[in-house]
């Protein structure tokens, strides 16, 4: 029962949405310091009200989505995820800049400048499809400037090599050297074909595309509508390039709140691509991957659970149990199925994430500490549940919990010290180790804020027996929240990266927030009472100021 409270007042009470967090809700840890219920009633030692866990509690039902972020391998705390998608999405530069080059197709005018500049094009589009940028720009510009040359400044090939450079000055986020080059191709294009060739469609899904990595979600929009209409008169409303601008227009729908409209056009190129024999394809795949996400941020749990089987499945039988796009899959079902109350499935899916994590990574990997934290709270889910009935099995989840806990903190304290990355067989980019310890660091804060509410679960348990033997989790884990700010390295991450140090100070305040109000005063040591107050003058120093 407790998981349909939590679930109800969740629906009323959430975060707003920011974009590539759809399913972004109250995290758990988040600060309950702002209601006026106490979670202890005054003149008991331990007499806690029961509601008040379970909304803690619930609080981890829907406080996964920091945790996904921090365990996928290819994005990691992405607040500007959507970049991100678009320059990875390989199949999407292809799409387009093979498209474009098309149109030099039937017009050529001298062999050997169309000899030169094929050969930069192609060179420069192997270069870029490998991600190596630098010398994929210099091919792109040789080709721009001999199709210059060759074939004049109005010509299609200038057109195709300006986009292709465009394409690739929106990868490397050279904001203000592609716009231009986009509005000169598009210029060419509308010259030499006219208004509504498909040639003018690609050229505006390509700007539509730079202008939703800069936010410009207007202009995205008009880009990718008048792209739609040119490529369904054209290709027809069945192709699969419509399918995709079709797509991306439901993205920028969605930032721009209209949920319906995008949800939508979202499920309609889903269809396109399932009736082309494409439905198992990564582009499809991506979609019903970002359909799910706002599914799950209006709490439509069960749709959103059909999707996530079925990525599963074409995962499992494309990739095998042991790839980890489909652990990761298989993880984001279980962190739903736990929203609906599901904790037995979700807990054979966690373990089987976890031992196929332990075999394709090293065991202090930061993915192994992030899907030991989602065992840990799904045990706390499941102790909750048992109190009542049986509780030397509530007691033994709690158990578990707290050693799946401690591993998790272990392997994030290892990763963010002096010499922890070296440990990772796995080598990676500067910017996919800073990645890393970012991820590390919010596990750790994740980590300790359930101790903390593990401690409250613990002695409610033993409420019910005569004697409480439990040393006070919330005090220890307090002190290391606060020592995370005090050691150089750690405090670096939480003052440089704004996702951190919101983790970090809901953290505390939880933390803070537990010691004091679920203790007597009497209960209450010196030593924790000066780390109250240390709490609150780190909250004082990290909190934005009003004006």
């Amino acid at each position: 029962m407790w998981i349909h409270r939590a679930s109800a007042l969740l629906r009323g009470i959430r975060c707003p949405r920011r974009f590539v967090a759809p399913r972004m809700l109250l995290r758990a840890g988040s600060d309950p310091s702002s209601s006026s219920t106490s979670y202890c009633d005054s003149g008991s030692g331990f007499s806690w009200n029961k509601h008040r866990l379970d909304l803690m509690l619930g609080f981890i039902i829907s406080g996964q989505t920091v945790i996904i972020l921090g365990s996928n391998q290819n994005s990691v705390f992405a607040e500007d995820a959507s970049v991100a998608e678009e320059a990875t999405e390989n199949d999407q530069g292809q799409v387009y800049v093979t498209g474009l080059r098309k149109i030099e197709d039937g017009s050529v005018i001298s062999n050997v400048h169309t000899s030169k500049w094929r050969i930069f094009t192609d060179n420069g589009r192997n270069l870029f499809l490998k991600g190596k940028l630098d010398e994929a720009e210099k091919l792109f510009q040789a080709a721009l400037d001999e199709a210059t040359k060759g074939f004049g400044a109005k010509d299609p090939h200038v057109a195709s090599s300006c986009n292709n450079l465009a394409e690739l000055y929106r990868v490397k986020k050279a904001y203000e050297k592609a716009e231009p080059l986009y509005l000169k191709a598009i210029n060419i294009l509308e010259d030499t074909f006219g208004a509504d060739d498909v040639r003018v469609g690609a050229a505006l899904h390509n700007l539509g595309q730079f202008y939703l990595a800069l936010r410009k979600l207007e202009q995205a929009r008009k880009c990718y509508e008048r792209a739609l209409k040119i490529k369904g008169r054209v290709l027809g409303y069945g192709h699969t390039e419509y399918a995709d601008t079709m797509y991306h227009l439901g993205r920028v729908l969605h930032l721009q709140g209209k949920e319906k409209e995008a949800e939508a056009l979202i499920r309609e190129s889903i269809r396109i691509l399932e009736e082309a024999g494409l439905g198992e394809s990564a582009t499809c795949i991506r979609r019903m991957r970002y359909l799910t996400q706002i599914l799950l941020s209006s709490n439509r749990l069960a749709e959103a659970e059909n999707f996530q089987r079925k990525i599963l499945h074409i995962l499992e039988l494309s990739k095998g149990w042991d790839s980890i796009d489909n652990v990761i899959a298989a993880e984001n079902l279980a962190l739903t199925l736990q929203s609906l109350g599901n904790l037995i499935e979700a807990k054979e899916l966690l373990e089987r994430c976890l031992a196929a994590r332990q075999k394709i990574f090293p065991q202090n990997h930061v993915q192994v500490a992030a899907n030991m934290l989602h065992l840990a709270r799904l045990a706390m889910l499941n102790s909750n549940n048992l109190r009542k009935v049986k509780v030397s099995e509530a007691s033994g989840e709690l158990d578990n919990a707290k050693l799946l806990l401690n591993t998790s903190v272990r392997i994030v304290k290892d990763i963010l010290g002096s010499s922890g990355m070296n440990h990772n067989s796995f080598k990676s980019t500067n910017s996919e180790g800073e990645k890393d310890r970012h991820a590390a660091l919010i596990i750790q804060l994740q980590s300790l804020d359930s101790l903390g509410l593990l401690d409250v679960q613990r002695r409610e348990l033993v409420e019910t027996r005569e004697t409480f033997e439990y040393p006070f989790e919330v005090e220890e884990a307090l002190r290391d929240c606060i020592s995370i700010f005090k050691e150089p390295c750690t405090r670096s991450l939480v003052l440089d990266a704004p996702n951190v140090k919101k983790e970090y100070l809901s953290c505390l305040k939880h933390l803070r927030n537990l010691a004091t109000t679920t203790m007597e005063e009497s209960q209450i040591s010196i030593v924790l009472q000066e780390l109250i107050h240390e709490a609150q003058r780190i909250e004082a120093e990290l909190s934005p100021r009003r004006h």
